[in-house]
C-alpha cells in the first residue's frame, strides 16, 4: 500500500496533536513548584498554545523525510514549556517532557480513532473532531491530573538522575516508534496496511509504552521514599551512637574530675605558698562551673548540649541555651538525639564555614508556649536559601546525598503531632518546632 496514501487516510487533524501536546504538559506541570505568578504562568502556557498549534499548522505539507525533525522540534517546544514554567533542572525537565510528549500521542490518537470508528476517517466534520477530542482529552488528561495529584504527592522531586533519564527516554523511542511504523513501512511483521490496524496499533502502543513510563515513575519513586527512609534511620543511629559515646566520655570526665577534688582537699591540708593556694582556688572554680554547665534537667539533652558544647569551643563558636528539659521527659531519647543532633550538627557545620569568629553563634531554647513544647534553634546565616516543601535545599554539592536533616527532625516532630518550620530571618538561620504536650505532663 502506498504509504501517502495511508497517511492521507489516517492523519490526526494538526490542531488535535497540538492541543494533546499542550494538555499533557499542563497535566504534569500543575503538581511542580514554580516561582512564575499565576498571571506570568498563564500567559507562557497561552503563548505556548498558539505556538505549538502554529507550528503544526505550518508544518502539515512538509515532505515525509521531515516529519521526523518536525517532531523533533515539537518535542523541543515541549520541553522548552515545561523548562521554563517549572523551577527544575533541564534533565528533570526532559523526563517529565518525555512523559508528557507519549501521554500527548496516546490521547490524540484515541480520539482519532474513536472518531475515525464512529464517524469516518474521511469525512471531516469539525463540530464531532471537537466533541470526541473534548470528551477523550478530558478523560485521559483529568485522570493523569488526578493520578498525579492524589496519588503520586510523594513522587515529584529535582532529583531525577541520567541513570532515571536515560530508560525512560528508551520506552519512549521505543513506543513512538513502533507505534508509528506503519506510516513508513507497511510491509513488516508489526506494521499494516489496514487503516483499522493502524489506528489500533497506535493507540494500544501508546498506551503499552504510557503504561511502562508510569510503572517506571512508581518503582523509582517508591525506591527514592525507601532510599529516604533508611537515610533517616541511619542518620538517627548515628546521633544516637554520638550520644552514648559522649555520655561514657562524659561520665568519665565526671569520675575524673571527682577524684580531683579530693586531691585538691588533700594539697590544701600541706602548707604552701600563696600562689598555689591561688591556683587551687581557680581549679575548684572551674570544676564548679564544669559541674554547673548543661543542667536543663533532661539527661539525654544535657550529655548533647555538652558534647556540642566542647565542640563549639574546639571552633570558637559562641553557644547559648535557656532550656527547661524537664518538657522533654515525654519523649524518646533517641527523638532527642535526632532533633537536637541533627540542628546542631547543621548549626555547627555552618558556622565553621564563617571566617570572622565574632559572628559564630548559636542559641538555643526550649520552653513551654501554653500547652506546647516550644524548640527554637538558631544560628547567624548569611545569604538566601531555596525552599521546596517548607524545607531549605542543602547548599552542599551533592544533593542526593546530603540535606536529610531537617528531613529527620521534621519527621520527629510529626511523631508526636508536632510541626517544624524553617526561616530565615534579621541574619539568623532559626528552626522553630512545636509539639505538644501530654496532658500527663501538663497536670
Amino acid at each position: 500500500m502506498d504509504v501517502e496514501a495511508v497517511t492521507t487516510i489516517t492523519d490526526i487533524p494538526r490542531w488535535c496533536t497540538a492541543l494533546a501536546e499542550w494538555l499533557a504538559c499542563v497535566a504534569y506541570l500543575s503538581q511542580c513548584r514554580t516561582s512564575l505568578s499565576r498571571g506570568r504562568r498563564w500567559l507562557l502556557a497561552g503563548g505556548m498554545l498558539c505556538l505549538q498549534i502554529l507550528f503544526m499548522e505550518l508544518t502539515e505539507a512538509v515532505l515525509l523525510w521531515l516529519w521526523v525533525p518536525c517532531m523533533l522540534v515539537a518535542i523541543g517546544l515541549m520541553l522548552l514549556f515545561i523548562y521554563l514554567s517549572c523551577d527544575i533542572r533541564p534533565i528533570t525537565a526532559g523526563y517529565y517532557c518525555v512523559r508528557a510528549f507519549l501521554l500527548a500521542e496516546l490521547a490524540a490518537s484515541l480520539a482519532w480513532q474513536l472518531y475515525c470508528y464512529n464517524v469516518g476517517s474521511q469525512e471531516e466534520v469539525l463540530s464531532l473532531e471537537i466533541l470526541y477530542t473534548a470528551v477523550v482529552y478530558g478523560a485521559v488528561f483529568g485522570l493523569v491530573w488526578y493520578l498525579e495529584k492524589y496519588w503520586l504527592t510523594d513522587s515529584h522531586d529535582d532529583q531525577i538522575t541520567w541513570r532515571e533519564l536515560f530508560p525512560a527516554v528508551i520506552i519512549g523511542v521505543a513506543a513512538f516508534a513502533v507505534s508509528n511504523l506503519s506510516f513508513f513501512y507497511s510491509n513488516t511483521p508489526f506494521s499494516s496496511t489496514v487503516v483499522t490496524d493502524i489506528h489500533s496499533i497506535r493507540t494500544l502502543v501508546d498506551l503499552s509504552g504510557v503504561s511502562l513510563l508510569y510503572a517506571f515513575h512508581i518503582q523509582r519513586a517508591s525506591l527514592r521514599i525507601r532510599y529516604e527512609a533508611e537515610t533517616l534511620n541511619t542518620l538517627l543511629k548515628s546521633q544516637y551512637a554520638q550520644y552514648c559515646q559522649s555520655r561514657e566520655s562524659i561520665e568519665l570526665v565526671n569520675r575524673k574530675y571527682h577524684d580531683l577534688k579530693h586531691q585538691i582537699a588533700v594539697l590544701r591540708q600541706e602548707p604552701d605558698a600563696a600562689a598555689r593556694s591561688a591556683y587551687l582556688d581557680q581549679m575548684e572554680e572551674d570544676i564548679r562551673s564544669y559541674e554547673a554547665q548543661n543542667k536543663t534537667g533532661n539527661e539525654a539533652l544535657d550529655i548533647i548540649l555538652t558534647g556540642k558544647t566542647l565542640q563549639c569551643q574546639e571552633n570558637h563558636i559562641a553557644i547559648t541555651c535557656v532550656a527547661d528539659g524537664h518538657l522533654l521527659d515525654f519523649m524518646d531519647t533517641m527523638d532527642i538525639c535526632s532533633i537536637f543532633g541533627n540542628a546542631l550538627d547543621n548549626a555547627i557545620q555552618y558556622e565553621q564555614t564563617l571566617p570572622d569568629y565574632e559572628r559564630r553563634a548559636i542559641r538555643l531554647s526550649v520552653s513551654q508556649q501554653k500547652q506546647f513544647v516550644l524548640i527554637h534553634i538558631a544560628n547567624f546565616f548569611e545569604g538566601t536559601l531555596d525552599f521546596e516543601d517548607g524545607i531549605p535545599q542543602t547548599t552542599k554539592g551533592d544533593r542526593a546525598f546530603h540535606g536529610y536533616g531537617v528531613k529527620s527532625i521534621r519527621a520527629t516532630a510529626e511523631k508526636y503531632r508536632g510541626s517544624c518550620s524553617v526561616e530565615v530571618e534579621q541574619s539568623s538561620f532559626c528552626l522553630k518546632l512545636l509539639i505538644p504536650l501530654p496532658q500527663r505532663a501538663n497536670s
